[in-house]
């Protein structure tokens, strides 16, 4: 008997739930082999990578530091995923609107600019993030260049451009000779979401030195090189 692999009229609903979860326990049930198999409990194992982090507020707040840019970014590559466009440089993006945004912060601070800061920080972000992301549609459209290479390589541009910045003309001549920007005006930066951690209702961190003071989203606080 002869076997055939066809392709669905419709994507089947009832797998694209299944999936997910299918996906969490085979990868549940392989670690607890490989944890075993290494002599580790794997119990104690999993504790430490799913428990452990959220075990208090702070720990909640600091995996929301960590996962609301990659959600923010899953969320945009899904559009272009389900159009079947590939895009590999979603990281590059990201930093180019972070930088963007950064940009006017760091123009107003000190001026004692209005609250038309941060929603104007946030449009520069989203155009210059889009922007970005069209190099590599032209570069397709009109070169045929594989948009998976010249997204990704554009992914080292803007980090190092983010570096330049940091460490040249947006560097804080009071930050003792630190990589990062002076920090933002009030009006640059977004309440803070769990009182007592880092995280903001836009991403970002807070001062250690300025413990009521969020810093503004796009780069861990101060626009730093680590954004």
């Amino acid at each position: 008997m002869r076997l055939a692999l066809e392709a669905r009229a419709e994507p089947s609903q009832l797998m694209g739930w299944l999936s997910p979860l299918i996906a969490a326990v085979l990868t549940i049930v392989a670690g607890f082999f490989l944890f075993t198999a290494l002599g580790k409990n794997p119990v104690e194992a999993f504790y430490t990578f799913f428990i452990y982090p959220i075990r208090d507020l702070n720990g909640v707040a600091e995996m929301l530091l960590k996962a609301s840019p990659l959600m923010l970014i899953g969320v945009g590559l899904a559009c272009g995923y389900r159009a079947n466009v590939w895009n590999i440089g979603a990281e590059g993006q990201f930093l180019v609107g972070a930088v963007a945004g950064s940009w006017l912060a760091v123009k107003t601070q000190g001026t004692d600019a209005g609250y038309w800061v941060l929603p104007a920080m946030m449009l520069l972000g989203a155009i210059a993030g889009a922007a970005y992301a069209l190099i590599p549609a032209i570069c397709k459209v009109r070169f045929g260049a594989s948009e998976i290479l010249t997204s990704l390589m554009l992914v080292y541009v803007a980090d190092l451009f983010l570096d330049y910045l940091v460490r040249g003309p947006w560097r804080d001549p009071a930050g003792f000779n630190f990589p990062t920007t002076a920090e933002f005006d009030p009006v640059a930066t977004v309440p803070v979401l769990i009182e007592g951690g880092r995280c903001t209702l836009a991403r970002s961190s807070r001062s250690s030195s300025s413990p009521r003071r969020p810093y503004c989203s796009g780069a861990p606080s101060k626009a730093s090189k680590s954004a």
